[in-house]
């Protein structure tokens, strides 16, 4: 990976993945996460995720929906979490190959400059 920021990855496109490349490593996948900190990196490192708590109900479907646009806008869908009635799980992994793919943090980027407006 060559050095990339934030920013970087919050104006990067997602490319379509059908498969036939390999996951990223173990190594490669802590690297990116060093540029979205507050994402965590599953023990088998092939998913990354971000719980987040909303004040309310109302807020937390507002925040699964603008994550579903920005989702949607990439055409790399993470799976969302509801529970407790305020406590949303984003992960994001890239099904087609089985792991994690630089559209994972691109997506995760976005995601974090959506938390930043919201802010």
């Amino acid at each position: 990976m060559d050095a990339v920021s934030l920013e970087t990855l919050q104006t990067k496109k997602c490319l379509p993945c059908e498969g036939g490349v390999a996951p990223l490593s173990a190594d490669a996948a802590k690297q990116w996460l060093t540029v979205i900190p507050k994402w965590t990196l599953s023990d088998d490192c092939k998913l990354i995720s971000r719980k987040l708590n909303a004040t309310n109900f109302l807020k937390a479907m507002k925040l699964l929906g603008q994550v579903a646009e920005v989702a949607e806008e990439q055409q790399h869908h993470p799976d969302l979490h509801l529970t407790g009635y305020r406590h949303v799980t984003i992960e994001l992994t890239t099904h087609a190959i089985g792991g994690l793919s630089e559209n994972d943090f691109i997506v995760a980027a976005q995601i974090e400059k959506l938390l930043a407006e919201d802010a």
